[in-house]
């Protein structure tokens, strides 16, 4: 089943919307020009993962010796933060970055004449 979310000029960069879709919570989120979506139920314990923070990676680079140079943030990977507990996945895959098998359920998007649209 193919349901329409918005047009693509109306979700800035980064933005969420979430729908339901026959009693289940699905966040739509829109990453540069590409588009992913998650159901929204944390595989932690249940929470309400797609309303949860956005937030840049936390790197800490190396220097040649292994001392750490200070933390920073990344300019191309995004952690949605479960708003329950404050578990992490990597916004443009839905994994854990710790744990790779532990995932969010991700639901095929496509673009289609600039319009959003989610298949459930």
């Amino acid at each position: 089943m193919e349901v329409f979310v918005a047009a693509l000029a109306d979700l800035a960069d980064r933005e969420r919307r979430v729908i339901e879709v026959h009693g289940v919570e699905i966040g739509v989120f829109r990453l540069g020009d590409t588009v992913v979506a998650y159901r929204n139920r944390c595989p932690h314990q249940g929470g309400p993962v797609c309303q949860g923070r956005l937030m840049p990676k936390v790197e800490e680079p190396l220097a040649a010796d292994g001392s750490a140079l200070g933390l920073r943030f990344s300019e191309d990977v995004v952690h949605l933060v479960c708003p329950w507990h404050g578990y992490e996945f990597v916004l443009s895959s839905g994994e854990h970055p710790g744990a790779p098998d532990l995932r969010l359920r991700r639901y095929r998007t496509e673009l289609r004449d600039g319009q959003v649209y989610v298949h459930v």
